[in-house]
């Protein structure tokens, strides 16, 4: 999830979010001046059904790193879960750690393999189980001059060492390239402390994730629906940011919703992956659906309508989710955290869903995603497995 450019069907009134090509996550909220609609709160009148707690709303900047503020509010809301006070987890810290794993899987693979800032959700949990965590206001990651992220320069300075390293002018690689990228990464970043001091304990990244933060990485699991391969068994999910090759668990389309239902029942929340480029997904207004007319067949007026209020939608199939994934009409733009299910004047149900663009828009930084727009638009979802029905584990194989 990272997209740099913002698809055109959505620089009027949607941000993009983003895992692969194109920047939909990471577009920047701060780039607009009035980011809320003018009505869409008389339009929709939304009542909770569930509604899990989780920590404050924050602003990913000018960086391709939905995913790891996505699934770190994610295990944020996780700790409140286990009854823990939470923490906000450093998610530059997390990020960091991914790129230089990623870094070396570049050089690896004689450069044949997604650069820049996107990332999955699994990425979370992976540098996490091998790095653990610091708190935000240890490693906040602004060592370059600015209040807020802002990537650019330090991943076109990382990525020419990279692409110098493939190059490989000697002939044979020495162990020095690592240590100059790592060291673009700390010049930009800040370096990582070996120890530091919180609430009066000292701890390093690895006793903190252990000891405050308390989560199994074992416990998370990751889905998928793609008809292409068996239901039930594992694939590697073929988006450009699967840059570790990770695999996830396939399941049927409906079982998508079926499980982040029994998940949100439970009181567990879902990290969610997918593509909002379509018209359907307006940010200002804090909705997302799929209009059941095509837009490009609409009058002028039916277009601006899309959210004068509940709507038609399309019915979706896995024939339609599949091609869609097929010819990139669904990309992994973005990453983002479910919270809860709502419903509309009208009894439908929406999922209610925390974003990484600040508290800019109509529901301040939150929005309403409706279970068409997920079946058709999802790439991936993580959950504890504790989420998911007994019969569900046992299809997965999952104890």
């Amino acid at each position: 999830m990272h997209k740099t450019i913002i698809k055109p069907l959505i620089a009027a009134s949607v941000l993009l979010g983003g895992i692969s090509q194109g920047m939909a996550q990471d577009y920047l909220v701060n780039s607009l001046k009035n980011n809320q609609s003018a009505n869409s709160k008389e339009a929709f009148k939304f009542t909770d059904v569930i509604n899990i707690e989780n920590t404050p709303v924050k602003n990913q900047g000018s960086s391709g790193t939905c995913w790891s503020y996505s699934a770190n509010s994610f295990l944020e809301s996780e700790m409140i879960r286990m009854g823990k006070q939470p923490v906000e987890i450093s998610q530059i810290y997390t990020a960091r750690n991914a790129y230089i794993e990623k870094g070396k899987n570049y050089v690896r693979m004689h450069g044949a393999i997604t650069l820049g800032d996107g990332g999955a959700l699994h990425d979370v949990i992976n540098m996490y189980a091998k790095y653990g965590a610091l708190p935000q206001s240890v490693y906040t990651g602004l060592n370059y001059g600015t209040t807020t992220n802002k990537f650019a320069e330090m991943q076109a300075m990382a990525q020419g060492v990279l692409e110098a390293a493939v190059k490989n002018p000697n002939g044979e690689l020495s162990p020095n390239w690592i240590k100059a990228y790592t060291a673009i990464l700390d010049t930009y970043l800040g370096q990582v402390p070996e120890t530091f001091e919180w609430k009066g304990k000292k701890y390093t990244p690895q006793t903190f994730a252990k000891e405050v933060i308390g989560i199994n990485p074992a416990d998370y699991v990751e889905i998928s629906s793609f008809k292409e391969y068996p239901y039930y068994s594992k694939f590697v999910l073929m988006v450009p940011d699967n840059w570790s090759l990770d695999q996830v668990y396939n399941v049927k389309m409906n079982d998508l919703t079926d499980i982040i239902d029994n998940a949100l029942k439970k009181g567990y929340t879902v990290g969610w992956a997918g593509d909002v480029s379509e018209k359907g997904f307006s940010w200002k207004n804090g909705v997302a659906y799929i209009p059941a007319k095509n837009v490009a067949d609409m009058t002028a007026e039916e277009k601006d309508a899309l959210f004068a209020g509940p709507k038609a939608e399309l019915e979706i199939t896995e024939d339609m989710r599949q091609a869609a994934f097929d010819n990139y009409q669904t990309q992994d733009d973005h990453g983002m955290h479910i919270v809860g299910l709502t419903k509309d004047q009208n009894g439908k149900e929406y999922y209610i869903i925390k974003n990484s663009w600040g508290a800019s828009n109509d529901y301040k930084g939150y929005m309403y995603m409706t279970k068409n727009f997920v079946k058709y638009k999802t790439t991936a979802i993580l959950l504890n497995k504790g989420g998911l029905t007994k019969d569900m584990a046992k299809k997965l194989e999952i104890k």
